[in-house]
């Protein structure tokens, strides 16, 4: 797929913003959401974009912003790439000292939301379009070696695993379903000595979306196309 119209929630910062940029260079129409009314680096991007990026606002842990955000874009179907970026960290606590308010704010933000986005707007997507969400080599099982960032990995796995279920449920659909690894990269969870900026990894990560574009099934990948292990 050469161009398209992607929809990217979480696009207000870092990967997020960055994937904004990198489809809108790449001559894609870019819908980015965000929270709130904040202006924000979307909002920027979408002034000079000569109206080929759209901001809109989505709250994602909220179902009638869901709803709200999938009346809007029915007029604005097919979507060829829905890509849930948005995701949240709250320290390297270990487990035994999470309070249950956090273990439940990091869950519902980084597993349950994006599959109830998915699950809201699949409809829109074109039927041979991709559908992905921004994972992390910390939600695999079996690349854990080290720990910490005990409630962040747990509600990566969890994505991985409701993925998973999302496309048993729909064996029969031609979607392309991607989990994406997009490397360690320097944010707010990955720090100031992790190896690769945004600009390094983004490239990478639409590469490898790009290039399983039409292909149904899901696959668990990194910025360098390569198998992540679950």
């Amino acid at each position: 797929m050469n161009t398209g119209t992607a929809l990217i929630v979480g696009a207000s910062r870092a990967l997020g913003l960055g994937l904004a940029t990198e489809y809108a260079r790449r001559g894609w129409d870019v819908i980015g959401t965000v929270r709130g009314d904040r202006h924000t680096g979307l909002h920027d991007l979408a002034a000079s974009s000569g109206g080929r990026v759209v901001v809109e606002s989505l709250d994602m842990t909220k179902p009638d912003q869901i709803a709200a955000l999938r009346e809007r874009l029915a007029q604005r179907m097919p979507i060829d790439l829905l890509f849930v970026n948005a995701a949240i960290t709250r320290g390297n606590i270990p487990i035994g000292d999470v309070p249950a308010e956090m273990f439940t704010e990091v869950m519902v933000t980084n597993a349950l939301s994006p599959m109830r986005v998915i699950e809201s707007l699949r409809s829109l997507v074109a039927p041979t379009g991709t559908i992905g969400v921004m994972s992390s080599r910390q939600g695999s099982v079996g690349l854990n070696t080290n720990g910490g960032q005990d409630v962040y990995r747990a509600s990566k796995s969890a994505l991985n695993q409701l993925m998973r279920c999302y496309a048993a449920r729909y064996p029969d659909a031609a979607h392309t379903l991607l989990l994406i690894c997009p490397g360690h990269v320097r944010t707010e969870l990955g720090g100031p000595a992790a190896p690769l900026t945004i600009d390094e990894s983004v490239p990478g990560v639409v590469d490898t979306i790009n290039r399983h574009s039409g292909e149904p099934g899901l696959r668990f990948l990194n910025h360098q196309d390569e198998p992540v292990p679950w």
